[in-house]
């Protein structure tokens, strides 16, 4: 946009410079030429008062000496014709080749003459002067002179060298005005551009100086801050109502569990123990509800904070702590690569619970028998681990959902969980710049893949363990998916 605003200024700037210099230029040759003109029409008509005797009795008398100094103080050629056009007397160096027919003509015809009638500077020509011989109201001839034009036309083109010089000054006036302008009036564009992209990748308090550029553009400003002041308003007050909400239920909920299972020792009908089971699991299922809706909240106000973090070592814990469960159900849980220090940069806890969530979904659904293989390796300037298991798999439209809040696959309703671990680990993903992406396994089952980015300069950050979180199924039966964060906003 700059760019453009400064070449449309200079544009019209050279176009007002070449219309108003071209005619500047054209009158100070005229006038120069004018000048010359002048002084030489001066000279002739001396000489034609000088010329009457010489060609009424035949003898050049003084006139010969005086156009032969005349030509060796000045360097101008001139002669005396008669009507005949005959040369009757001239100057030691007067060649009977210059071109002055057309001025001859007109001093013959009894008119003052000169050729040409502006001298630019790639012409070479002379300038001719022709003044008319008059005796009673007859012609008798013409005096002519020839000037060189050298120092003429140097004089022009040094007017026009300064000219030219002016321009450039003109121009690179216009130019460093127009940038100044275009600046000027292009700040507050451009920092709202910079701002949007910051509101985009999380820094919900960026803002736009509104005092700065032309009034509407002022306005503007002040506007999209209001807005943008409002929307977070809303996503706080939102988000904070989740977790709030969340909270709140839990001491209620615990308090209704508690009296549910004391309700168990006075329960003797067999059928009424099994509705009083039920109550129980369906109370425990809405606590893990609760627990991740409150995980979730808070992972979605985690802005901008980054941590440098061992992705292997927070691997080696996270395998550790879900291995005696993975044991109890009879799958086999296993770190397939060397804890081989791999650090990563995100927020708080992101790698913790994303790998808590895959782990928990490939041990859940892999089945007595399957296996969970987890791996950490640096790829693409970053730190990738991957989670494959040999579970029953989705499909390519099941993995599109699979990180929306509570989707639970058709075939898994009745399986245990909240539907929010996929959706946590997507939100702690893209919050540190990072990917999730899923694939399916060979011969079946899935690979999660976590991405996170590489600190610029690596140190050694102590990871921080997060707790098991309850998620969907991880298997695939299509081609690689990256799976998008949810909206930021809890709904």
């Amino acid at each position: 946009m700059r760019r453009r605003l400064v070449i449309s200024y200079l544009l019209l700037m050279v176009l007002v410079l070449v219309a108003l210099g071209t005619p500047l230029a054209a009158t100070l040759a005229t006038r120069e030429t004018d000048r010359i003109r002048a002084d030489r029409l001066a000279d002739a008509t001396r000489f034609a008062s000088l010329a009457g005797p010489v060609l009424r009795g035949g003898t050049t008398g003084p006139l010969d000496n005086e156009l032969t100094s005349y030509q060796e103080l000045y360097g101008i050629e001139a002669a005396v014709v008669d009507r005949d056009r005959q040369v009757v007397v001239g100057s030691s160096a007067w060649r009977s080749a210059l071109d002055s027919h057309e001025a001859l003509d007109g001093a013959l015809s009894g008119q003052q003459s000169s050729r040409p009638d502006s001298v630019w500077p790639w012409m070479d020509g002379p300038i001719v002067v022709a003044v008319p011989i008059n005796d009673g109201g007859e012609v008798l001839g013409a005096v002519v002179t020839a000037s060189p034009t050298e120092a003429l036309r140097r004089t022009v083109t040094t007017w026009w060298l300064l000219l030219a010089a002016l321009g450039l000054l003109a121009v690179l006036a216009c130019v460093l005005t127009a940038f100044g302008l275009a600046g000027w009036a292009l700040r507050p564009v451009t920092e709202l551009d910079a701002v949007t992209h910051e509101i985009a990748e999380g820094d919900r308090g960026a803002r736009v100086q509104h005092r700065l550029g032309p009034p509407e553009l002022r306005r503007l400003a002040a506007s999209f801050n209001h807005m943008a002041d409002a929307v977070s308003d809303v996503m706080d007050r939102q988000r904070a109502f989740v977790a709030h909400a969340s909270h709140q239920l839990r001491n209620p909920l615990t308090a209704l569990r508690l009296r549910v299972e004391e309700l168990g020792p006075s329960l003797t009908d067999p059928q009424g123990r099994a509705e009083h089971q039920l109550a129980l699991e369906e109370t425990d299922r809405l606590a893990r509800l609760l627990d991740g809706l409150l995980t979730l909240a808070r992972a979605e106000r985690r802005e901008n904070q980054r941590v440098v973090v061992d992705a292997a070592d927070v691997a080696v814990s996270r395998v550790a702590a879900w291995e005696p469960l993975a044991r109890h159900r009879s799958v086999t849980l296993r770190l397939a690569t060397d804890p081989v220090p791999a650090y990563a940069r995100t927020v708080p806890t992101a790698i913790d619970q994303a790998l808590d969530a895959l782990i928990d979904n490939a041990v859940k659904f892999s089945g007595a028998g399957g296996e969970v293989t987890v791996s950490v390796a640096t790829r693409d300037g970053g730190v990738e681990l991957e989670v494959r298991d040999t579970g029953p798999g989705m499909t390519r439209s099941q993995l599109g959902q699979a990180t929306e809040r509570f989707w639970r696959a058709p075939e898994v309703q009745n399986v245990d969980g909240a539907g929010l671990g996929l959706t946590i680990a997507a939100v702690l993903v893209d919050a540190s710049d990072g990917r999730l992406t899923m694939h399916p396994n060979a011969p079946r089952g899935l690979v999660a893949a976590l991405w996170f980015p590489a600190p610029a300069e690596p140190t050694a950050a102590e990871p921080t363990a997060g707790e098991p979180t309850a998620g969907e199924p991880s298997a695939a039966a299509e081609p690689t998916v990256a799976v998008p964060a949810p909206p930021s906003v809890l709904t």
